[in-house]
């Protein structure tokens, strides 16, 4: 490989591209001269919220992003082709670099290893309009930004999330997810999320542990015992209004094919890099997109009636305040804010066991891309 160009270098930084619940769906294979293949996984077998993959497309399009701009700080361009004969589920990219006189080190450089998720309450001061221009510009020219701002509708927001929180904890498909991605008494984690960047009290984390121990006890906490509202105030209502803003990245068109959603995951990474660069946090809250779809089309998520009609309400109102057209084109939302950054976060695996030899790169049981507001790290 050209002496010029550190490959290993550029995968250190990659691999801290933000993935469902920490699942990091990538493993790398070096190639050949300058030459990286990424083999991608999607976990939409096991999690329901990764439907048809598109949840893990949005994380490898950050990660070819970051790869991107890695590489700028060596003055090399990048190219990536996806392999159209790969199995469905499992994308492969085949990454190229080389040295370019015109590259000059993105700015974003410093921001890859310190962007992380906030999910604890965040300053309520409004974002300036040079903070604005700035995330606007990132999102450009793929996506536009769709601002909410004003304490009532911070308030709506919270509350929506408030009620897709207790469609996600009382669906028994999603049990699976929730009781595997957290890891116990931690504060940082490299496959999974430490309990304490839930943004929950001591208590409330205790709880939770207990409950998610088996379906048959957070059934039982649920419907005697109100199991959803303390995580759900915690994690939904507080930090839902505790931020300057609520958004969501709408793009020209909805998003269908495998490479539409790689393209908005690079755009994503672009404009939260760029909140970290401001010294502004952000937390994800990806989930209603996925309802939204799932009802759009048809297609049942949920065995449970009631579940069903809950999310069936909560999306149609999201659709009244976005707009339905609006709605169908966004392909990240969040809140954002200033305030600390996050005392506990979830880690990378380290970069010797994301590499891979040869053409069938195995693939290792990964965690399931999980729920709000744990959504990506």
């Amino acid at each position: 490989m050209p002496s010029d160009i550190d490959l290993r270098a550029i995968l250190d930084l990659a691999r801290w591209a933000p993935s469902g619940d920490n699942t990091q769906p990538w493993r790398f294979e070096l190639a050949g001269q300058g030459h990286v293949v990424v083999h991608g996984f999607d976990t939409r077998e096991h999690c329901v919220y990764d439907l048809d993959g598109h949840a893990s497309e949005l994380s490898l399009g950050a990660l070819l992003e970051t790869m991107a701009i890695a590489a700028s700080a060596q003055g090399a361009s990048m190219q990536a082709t996806r392999r159209a004969d790969a199995p469905v589920g499992r994308p492969v990219f085949d990454v190229r670099f080389a040295p370019d006189a015109q590259v000059r080190p993105d700015a974003l450089i410093a921001s890859i290893d310190k962007r992380s998720v906030q999910r604890r309450p965040m300053a309520t001061r409004r974002l300036t309009v040079q903070e604005k221009q700035a995330l606007e510009a990132a999102a450009a020219p793929h996506c536009r930004v769709v601002w909410r701002e004003d304490f009532s509708q911070r308030l709506e927001s919270a509350r929506l999330l408030s009620t897709f929180a207790k469609v996600r904890l009382t669906m028994p498909e999603a049990y699976p997810t929730h009781r595997d991605i957290i890891e116990w008494d931690a504060r940082f984690s490299i496959d999974r999320v430490p309990d304490q960047a839930l943004g929950v009290d001591r208590m409330t984390a205790k709880m939770m542990r207990f409950v998610l121990g088996s379906w048959e006890r957070v059934r039982f906490f649920n419907r005697w015992l109100a199991g959803t509202v303390a995580p759900r105030i915690q994690m939904d209502l507080i930090p839902g209004l505790a931020c300057a803003a609520h958004f969501a990245l709408v793009a020209k068109q909805e998003p269908v094919t495998i490479d539409d959603y790689v393209a908005a995951g690079r755009t994503v990474q672009r404009f939260w890099l760029t909140v970290t660069q401001l010294g502004l946090n952000l937390q994800p809250a990806v989930t209603p997109l996925i309802f939204a779809r799932y009802l759009r089309e048809r297609r049942a998520f949920t065995a449970q009636p009631g579940v069903s009609a809950e999310a069936t309400r909560a999306v149609k109102r999201m659709g009244e305040l976005l707009g339905a057209s609006t709605l169908q084109a966004t392909v990240f939302m969040g809140r954002v804010g200033a305030g600390p950054a996050p005392a506990s976060r979830s880690l990378r695996l380290p970069l010797q066991r994301l590499e891979v030899q040869g053409n069938n790169p195995t693939q290792p049981a990964a965690p399931s891309l999980a729920r709000e507001p744990t959504r990506v790290g």
